[in-house]
């Protein structure tokens, strides 16, 4: 009995002795657990917080990529809505028979124009017609002769002769290509347009948004060769008038803008060539350089169009080159369109129908010496309508330009 007791004693002693080293290893697991939990919440967190500051650090070098990839799907809404409109320019600039499409003016890619030619009445011999050489914008880069369809398809319609320039864009070409590209255009329209029916002598140059720019440059560069000397295949002084619509004339000012608006620092250099090059593309100051006096005076008259409410570049770019090309003695006028942005005046006011104060003022600038063309415009039936008002309305206020 005594030994039987002992060894009940014995077994609770090993008995108890097991249940302290099992609680012991347990307190060990559970603590090894825990570490091992917080060493990997700690692992997560690190990894979360480089994960996270590598995302920031790509959306802070990339977030113009961003804002790119913002203003394509204000793009594809914008076009949305103005696609009815669309549909039937396109359609009148593949089948009209006043249209002549891709005319080869040099042989660089992309040397082509398009003539918009007004159709002669009764089988008539028309006298010669005005003609306006059109370079239309696409920032540098998007720019391409059908842009000018709407506003071509307009002055068609009221005798004057229309030559959209297509050109080099960006990474095809920079900002010396464009204007060699601008100036090989107007040499071919001074030479071969009478055998389209246009005057040689009654030639005028237009340029929309970065068009503006690229004909502003060429015509500074044509007057700086002509006064400089050299020989040249077109005059300066023989353009009747410039237009300027919704155009950038001072690179300087307008950079850093242009960088909040989507257009990289580094692209918009590359366009132009390096900083080092911004002033010879800035019209605004190279017209202001004592050593091109002489050139100044061979410029053209000058009228400036823009819109107040433009966002893609402000209405004070081209007030500012006007209050220049005045001061160094160059005829000029600012024509400002209040609460108009920078695709109002040149896609929604003319797929409005009815009367389109830009090509009201331009055909008055034009035909101001014809009282017979001025009569016949006063007389001209109106437009007809191409999309409704409520989704240009929606359009205006999607437009990512």
């Amino acid at each position: 009995m005594l030994l039987k007791e002992d060894c009940n004693k014995e077994g609770k002693k090993h008995s108890f002795l097991f249940r302290r080293t099992s609680q012991a290893t347990a307190v060990t697991n559970l603590n090894r657990q825990r570490h091992s939990l917080c060493h990997n919440v700690g692992d997560a967190v690190a990894v979360t917080f480089q994960a996270v500051r590598f995302c920031f650090t790509i959306l802070r070098y990339l977030w113009v990529g961003y804002q790119w990839i913002a203003r394509f799907i204000s793009l594809g809404c914008y076009v949305v809505l103005i696609f009815p409109g669309v549909l039937q320019v396109a359609y009148y600039y593949v089948y009209s028979n006043q249209v002549r499409r891709s005319i080869k003016y040099g042989d660089q890619p992309r040397n082509s124009l398009d003539l918009y030619v007004p159709q002669s009445r009764d089988g008539q011999n028309p006298d010669p017609k005005p003609v306006v050489v059109l370079v239309t914008g696409g920032a540098w880069i998007i720019g391409y002769k059908a842009w000018g369809s709407l506003l071509g398809s307009h002055l068609c319609d009221r005798d004057i002769i229309v030559a959209c320039l297509d050109y080099r864009n960006f990474p095809q070409g920079s900002m010396s290509d464009m204007i060699k590209d601008a100036s090989q255009g107007i040499s071919f329209v001074f030479n071969n347009i009478a055998e389209y029916g246009g005057d040689p002598k009654r030639i005028y140059v237009m340029g929309q948004s970065a068009g503006a720019h690229i004909g502003a440059c060429t015509l500074v560069e044509q007057a700086m060769k002509e006064g400089g000397g050299e020989r040249v295949s077109w005059s300066a002084s023989n353009i009747k008038a410039f237009f300027g619509l919704s155009g950038v004339y001072n690179l300087y000012n307008l950079k850093d803008y242009f960088h909040s608006r989507g257009l990289h620092r580094s692209i918009f250099s590359s366009i132009m060539e390096g900083e080092e090059s911004l002033e010879r593309f800035s019209p605004e100051v190279m017209v202001q350089d004592p050593k091109i006096k002489d050139a100044a005076s061979l410029l053209p008259p000058f009228t400036l169009f823009h819109g107040t409410a433009d966002y893609s570049i402000p209405s004070h770019a081209s007030k500012s080159f006007a209050e220049v090309l005045e001061r160094v003695g160059v005829k000029v006028e600012a024509v400002e369109y209040t609460g108009k942005t920078h695709t109002d005046l040149f896609v929604q006011d003319p797929m409005r129908g009815g009367k389109h104060q830009l090509v009201e003022d331009l055909i008055f600038i034009i035909h101001q010496n014809d009282t017979e063309a001025l009569a016949r415009n006063a007389m001209a039936p109106r437009t007809r309508r191409l999309v409704p008002e409520f989704m240009l309305n929606l359009a205006q206020r999607v437009s990512p330009f």
